[in-house]
């Protein structure tokens, strides 16, 4: 008989997560408190990569990640994601160096790309260094299309996708969660998912469990639509910038513990002024619009994946970089809630560990 499942939050982890039970027989019930695609996931810059300065099994769990969203991509109609290549100098030179260096030993397929070079790969772009670091393996999807397109899969497989149905809490008797409550009364299941972003502490709470997280807020920039001026992902000091399949340029860049929210509409001009400073072509494309998105991110910084205290029925899934981990988390959570069998990735990740509780 299909295990029956819930997964609360319909973003990119909730969706993969879904996508993944529904492919291997589950009976699977997506719940969201609002439209279909989450909240974060829909605000994401949306790069897929294993770059920045992750320890060595966050690296390896990205890249089975890219691995997968390249099967992914192969098995689900209208999943389109773009392989274009990453280029990277957001860091001091020595500094970059020795990051390139380290990956490099790790295996990641990290270039060192002279000016002549990054010319040749963004030809629009002034003011480049004498030298980079290119990542011919890294992608970008457009987020809340890639999670749609996710969730249609999972509905062809039997899933079922509700959306406008906030889960107020979890459902427990005996020690064992056994469905959500709603507005409109409880829904059991044999496996409660919660993926909810933002609110997933929340909700883990109304159990007594505590994961410690924090939303940190980001701001992009999205641009009226431009001719084709980027071929890939570019990370410079101060901004980074990707081209959507519509032309808009969309920029982002790190706040340095500012709040973006106080003063959104001047920081996405800014930021907009500077991909046209960066940009040629660019001049006076203007903002079309800005987005703000609450990054739901474990107090440590890293994926917190599996059952909190071992609780019956219960599973967790939060982490940043969700458009990256998206793709083996949902293949790793659907194993393990299926089978028993958590995966040598994951083992790191676990939402006991110390840091989180």
């Amino acid at each position: 008989m299909a295990k029956r499942v819930i997964v609360v939050g319909s973003g990119i982890i909730g969706a993969s997560i879904a996508y993944h039970l529904a492919k291997e027989g589950a009976e699977v019930t997506v719940l969201d408190a609002g439209e279909p695609g989450g909240i974060a996931t829909r605000a994401s810059w949306a790069w897929i990569n294993a770059s920045w300065g992750n320890p060595e099994p966050y690296f390896r769990l990205r890249m089975a990640s890219i691995a997968r969203w390249r099967a992914l991509q192969e098995e689900i109609p209208g999943l389109a994601i773009q392989w274009c290549g990453g280029l990277i100098w957001d860091l001091p030179p020595a500094e970059l160096d020795a990051y390139a260096a380290e990956r490099a030993a790790w295996g990641h397929p990290i270039r060192r790309v002279t000016r002549a070079e990054i010319l040749a790969l963004e030809p629009n772009l002034r003011e480049v260094p004498e030298h980079a670091y290119h990542v011919a393996g890294e992608g970008m999807l457009e987020p809340l299309a890639a999670t749609l397109a996710l969730l249609e899969a999972a509905k062809a497989q039997g899933a079922e996708v509700l959306g406008d149905m906030p889960v107020k809490w979890l459902e427990e008797e005996d020690g064992r969660v056994t469905g959500v409550i709603t507005d409109e009364g409880v829904i059991h299941a044999e496996e409660t998912v919660v993926a909810a972003g933002a609110h997933s502490a929340a909700l883990l709470d109304s159990v007594g469990i505590t994961l410690r997280m924090s939303s940190p807020a980001g701001l992009l920039s999205h641009s009226n639509p431009a001719p084709r001026l980027l071929n890939g992902l570019v990370m410079t000091p101060g901004l980074h910038i990707r081209q959507t399949a519509e032309g808009r340029i969309v920029a982002g860049t790190d706040f340095a513990g500012a709040e973006p929210e106080e003063d959104a509409e001047g920081l996405a001009r800014s930021l907009e002024a500077k991909v046209e400073a960066m940009v040629k072509g660019a001049e006076g494309l203007g903002l079309d619009f800005l987005t703000i998105g609450y990054r739901p991110t474990p107090a440590d910084g890293f994926a917190a994946v599996g059952r909190p205290r071992n609780r019956p029925g219960l599973y967790a899934a939060v982490t940043h970089s969700g458009v990256t981990l998206a793709a083996v988390i949902g293949q790793a959570s659907a194993t393990e809630l299926i089978t028993g069998a958590r995966d040598a990735l994951l083992a790191p990740y676990h939402p006991d560990r110390p840091s989180l509780t």
